[in-house]
């Protein structure tokens, strides 16, 4: 397999999950703004939405979309426990998890990362994420994981897009359970395998 990936980005959450089902891969690095891959592919080739990340699969096909890769590779290794079988009421609170992070988290950071994005609209999705945070911080002050207290592909999706509160300099020390939890995730072998292969720092 091949993860196409991007440093830091929402990518991270399959990477991750390819090293805790300890699936062989290669990672190759696109450049989201020439959409070129680091060997000089055209990415728009492999990927027509042009956005990582996209997993090629060893017989050639092409799965996008976080989730969806995430899904995938965990459905194909249920040793590891990542997702609960589909019988299972733990199953959709694994989905449900990963809708709330999509919609409520993850596409309401992005456009903190660009650079047209007006301040008083920075100012307004920063509050929206703390209230969001405070959710957060009142679930973990429960549970060690999002799901049947164990980690899960709804915990390495959180992680990830929680890094970018990190790279933004939000203040998290008001939220002790959520900071604790994500230094908790980040001290997970897979993880830590992850975040060095992508250059980042493996201490949240």
């Amino acid at each position: 397999m091949k993860l196409y990936y991007k440093p830091g980005s929402c990518s991270l959450f399959p990477h991750i999950i390819l090293h805790e089902t300890r699936t062989k891969f290669t990672l190759v690095n696109v450049d989201l703004r020439t959409k070129k891959t680091e060997q000089g592919d055209d990415y728009l080739q492999i990927n027509p939405k042009g956005m990582v990340p996209a997993l090629a699969l060893d017989d050639g096909t092409i799965l996008t979309e976080t989730i969806a890769i995430a899904m995938y590779l965990a459905d194909k290794a249920p040793q590891y426990n990542l997702i609960a079988p589909s019988s299972t009421i733990h199953h959709y609170r694994a989905i449900e998890w990963l809708a709330y992070i999509s919609t409520e988290l993850h596409k309401s950071f992005s456009p903190l990362f660009r650079p047209g994005t007006p301040e008083l609209y920075k100012d307004l999705l920063k509050s929206y994420l703390e209230q969001r945070f405070r959710y957060l911080n009142q679930v973990l002050s429960e549970h060690d994981y999002l799901v049947g207290n164990r980690f899960g592909v709804a915990d390495a999706y959180l992680f990830t897009i929680c890094r970018w509160a990190h790279d933004l300099k939000f203040d998290l020390i008001q939220f002790p359970a959520l900071t604790a939890y994500l230094e908790r995730v980040s001290g997970r072998p897979a993880v830590e395998k992850a975040l060095t292969a992508e250059g980042l720092d493996v201490k949240y």
